[in-house]
């Protein structure tokens, strides 16, 4: 075979994408179930691995916080924004020579610019600046793409005060079956997680749906100049409230490893809200149940 013609078939082997890609390019719609209604009661950090650290942090969150001029048009960051309610369009940046897919990149209503490079490029160093979006790039695993998402800004994994520090590091997963893509989610953090936080979302390709604008202004909301709303520890009387809503005893976490696994359930007493009678307030809050032998984990 003439050199020139086996360099041309080398390139064009190359150019080829892999049997095992697929496109996930396209708009999406979330498919909405009870895990991820994200519409969260003050102190409801259950199912979350947060460490000791991570506790105290959400238990200083208030909720007035949002009314900071700097806070009210902050986008969702990566670790988060793929559970919320807005429509998902991914578009992909394809080379012109070679025609490979160098980037995907996936925005929503309420999104900064989040690219996820497939070109091989290397992350930054620690100490390059850290964005909403992070840093993304990805591999294939067979027909799944995975992520890798650093450079991330401390930001929430739950709207009620549970964080994510700037040292927490994502691996994503995109997983396409037809019309359905699935979104898998594994955060680790080594200053307010305990252990790994594993979620999943999924959502329905709803091709010509449209992902509109998310103009924002921030405007006076009443707060005096300087002022930071927190709760110093101890001080925060709203997390008393859920533990009415599931019938949690006083002794038990309100969130951190323990709260993660089935166990968990035999902790609860039952309640108002749990019988379905109402979100009203119990008069009193139950005392602890007796434990399983050996511990409940």
């Amino acid at each position: 075979m003439p050199r020139t013609v086996l360099l041309v078939a080398l390139v064009l082997v190359a150019a080829r994408p892999a049997a095992a890609q697929v496109d996930f390019s396209g708009e999406w719609t979330p498919i909405r179930s009870m895990d991820n209604t994200e519409n969260p009661w003050v102190g409801d950090w259950v199912g979350l691995p947060l460490n000791a650290a991570g506790l105290a942090r959400a238990e200083g969150w208030d909720a007035s916080i949002l009314s900071l001029p700097e806070y009210q048009c902050r986008p969702h960051g990566w670790a988060y924004i793929y559970r919320g309610p807005t429509a998902l369009r991914i578009s992909k940046e394809v080379d012109p020579f070679s025609r490979q897919v160098l980037a995907y990149h996936p925005e929503w209503h309420q999104s900064t610019n989040m690219p996820v490079y497939l070109d091989g490029r290397e992350h930054p160093p620690a100490e390059s600046a850290h964005t909403w979006g992070g840093f993304s790039t990805a591999r294939w695993d067979g027909d799944m793409l995975r992520i890798n998402t650093t450079h991330m800004k401390e930001d929430y994994i739950r709207r009620n005060g549970a964080m994510i520090s700037d040292e927490a590091k994502v691996t994503s997963w995109w997983i396409r079956r037809g019309d359905i893509l699935t979104w898998i989610n594994v955060v680790h953090d080594p200053l307010y997680l305990a252990e790994p936080l594993i979620r999943a979302t999924e959502y329905r390709l709803n091709v010509n749906s449209l992902v509109p604008a998310h103009p924002c202004t921030a405007v006076y909301e009443g707060l005096d100049k300087g002022v930071v709303p927190h709760f110093m520890p101890g001080e925060n009387k709203f997390l008393g409230d859920i533990r009415t809503r599931y019938g949690l005893p006083l002794n038990r976490p309100t969130g951190g490893p323990e709260t993660m696994y089935p166990e968990f359930l035999r902790q609860l007493r039952p309640s108002t809200w749990t019988l379905g009678k109402g979100a009203g307030r119990d008069d009193a809050i139950p005392a602890a149940p007796p434990q399983p032998p050996g511990g409940a984990r």
